[in-house]
């Protein structure tokens, strides 16, 4: 899966805040995403991550 920096990534499990959004702010083998409702981050292994992406959102296209 080609996921970049910067990029913003729909989940099929939403965060407790109700947002399913967030925002990529690195990548490897674990990857650090933002909430882009609440704002909060988080740190996930790369696997987890994988299997419960929907949709990655390109900073170039609109949503």
């Amino acid at each position: 899966m080609d996921v970049q920096v910067g990029d913003t990534i729909i989940t099929k499990k939403q965060h407790p805040c109700g947002s399913n959004r967030f925002f990529v702010l690195r990548v490897g083998i674990d990857f650090r995403i933002r909430c882009e409702t609440c704002g909060r981050e988080v740190m996930l292994p790369r696997v987890k991550i994988e299997k419960n992406i929907k949709k990655i959102v390109r900073e170039s296209e609109p949503v």
